[in-house]
C-alpha cells in the first residue's frame, strides 16, 4: 500500500492509477489583502484571475549585474562541483540548476528578506513565511534544456508533503527574456485546477526529475485540454524583472537553441501554515535542499 492510499484527508490525490481528472481547487490563490504589503488590489484581484503577476524593474541595473557576476561565481565554483546541490544537464554536463541558494551565498541571503520580494510573499500569502526552496536556473544560449509542463505543487503536494498550495514562486530574470530564447510559458487560471497525474513515484526520484522530469507530468491529452480552456502566456522582459507565480499554475519552457542565454533567481516561499507533512505519494522524503522543512518566519 501506497502511502498515498493511507492519506484520507488528501483533498490532490495524484500519482494514481487509472485515468487522471482535473479537480477544482479547494485553497484560495491569494490570501492577504491590499493592506497586507505594497501590492495594490486591482493587481492582487489579476493575480488571482491569472495565478501571476509580472514586476517590471524589481531589481536594478546595478543589482542585475551584482547578481549575475554570483551566478557565474557559483557555477564556476569548484567546491560546488561534486555538491549533489548541483543539478547538470543530462547531456551535456553543464551546470543546469545550483539549489539551496540562499544557504549557499550571502546575497542570495539578503535578497530573500529584502523588502521588495519578501513583502509580496507574505502579502499574497496571508501570513509569514519561509523558503520552501531556493535555486539558480541557468540557461545558456545553444544547449539550454526546457522544462516539460508541470505543475509544482502536484510534485510537492506528492513527494515533499505540501498539504495544500499556499505556497508562491518568485523568478527574477538576471538576462533579458524574450520570446525565443525559452522563457517561462504559463497557462494563466490554470492554478484553479489541480490535474492528477499517473505513475508510482521511484526511489529517489529526484535524482532523475531534477535533470528530465518523466513522473509527475500530465498526459498530452491533459496539456491540450487545458490550454483549450486558459490559453498561454508567455514571461518576457528585460533583466530585473520577476514573475510572481501560484504553486499550482501549469507552466513550462522550451529549449534554447539562440544565442541567448536565460537565468534566472527562483524562490518558492510557503506559509508558515502550511508546514510540510510526510509525502503524499512517495515513499520518503527528498533532502532539504529540495524542500526546505525549517517553518520558522524569515525576518528582515
Amino acid at each position: 500500500m501506497t502511502i498515498m492510499d493511507t492519506r484520507v484527508d488528501d483533498g490532490y490525490p495524484t500519482r494514481i492509477t487509472g485515468t487522471p481528472e482535473h479537480l477544482p481547487r479547494v485553497h484560495p490563490t491569494v490570501w492577504g489583502t491590499e493592506a497586507d504589503g505594497p501590492i495594490d488590489a486591482a493587481t492582487l484581484a489579476n493575480h488571482d484571475a491569472k495565478g501571476y503577476t509580472v514586476v517590471d524593474g524589481l531589481l536594478s541595473p546595478g543589482e542585475v549585474q551584482t547578481y549575475w557576476q554570483e551566478v557565474v561565481r557559483l557555477s564556476s565554483d569548484e567546491s560546488l562541483r561534486d555538491d549533489e546541490r548541483v543539478i547538470t544537464e543530462s547531456r551535456t554536463g553543464e551546470v543546469r540548476s545550483i539549489f539551496d541558494v540562499h544557504e549557499i551565498s550571502g546575497l542570495i541571503a539578503e535578497l530573500i528578506r529584502d523588502p521588495r520580494v519578501l513583502d509580496r510573499a507574505r502579502q499574497i500569502l496571508g501570513s509569514d513565511v519561509y523558503i520552501h526552496q531556493s535555486r539558480i536556473n541557468y540557461m545558456p544560449g545553444f544547449k539550454g534544456t526546457g522544462f516539460y509542463w508541470h505543475s509544482d505543487f502536484e510534485t510537492w503536494h506528492a513527494e515533499d508533503g505540501m498539504p495544500s498550495p499556499r505556497a508562491v514562486s518568485c523568478s527574477i530574470a538576471l538576462t533579458d527574456n524574450y520570446p525565443y530564447n525559452g522563457g517561462l510559458m504559463v497557462m494563466p487560471g490554470s492554478q484553479r485546477t489541480f490535474v492528477q497525474c499517473v505513475g508510482e513515484t521511484p526511489d529517489a526520484n529526484y535524482k532523475s526529475s531534477l535533470k528530465d522530469q518523466r513522473v509527475g507530468v500530465p498526459s498530452p491529452d491533459d496539456i491540450t485540454k487545458l490550454a483549450a480552456d486558459y490559453s498561454i502566456d508567455q514571461f518576457t522582459g528585460s533583466a530585473g524583472s520577476a514573475l510572481w507565480f501560484d504553486s499550482n499554475i501549469m507552466h513550462g519552457s522550451s529549449n534554447n537553441i539562440t544565442p541567448y542565454p536565460r537565468s534566472n533567481i527562483f524562490l518558492v516561499f510557503n506559509s508558515v501554515e502550511n508546514a510540510l507533512q510526510e509525502p503524499f505519494a512517495a515513499g520518503e522524503r527528498r533532502p532539504s535542499f529540495i524542500a526546505g522543512r525549517n517553518p520558522a518566519p524569515i525576518a528582515r
